[in-house]
């Protein structure tokens, strides 16, 4: 597996490609969800979606007001 050559592109470096140039971020999402999904067969053994995680969360405190 390690000999197979492989090629790293950044978001945008694409190459001259104008159909992947013109494709929103969620178009580019929708196209490789379908291998995502695959893939998560092949960890998981399942053919279920994977659930929303629900113990990840965000804080956002207030300003604090200045003493005076």
């Amino acid at each position: 597996m390690r000999d197979l050559p492989t090629r790293k592109t950044r978001l945008g470096e694409e190459g001259p490609d104008r159909y992947l140039a013109s494709l929103t971020p969620s178009e580019r999402m929708q196209m490789v969800w379908t291998l995502t999904l695959q893939s998560w067969m092949f960890k998981t053994g399942s053919t279920d979606e994977p659930r929303l995680r629900r113990d990840i969360g965000r804080v956002v405190r207030g300003r604090r007001r200045s003493a005076g």
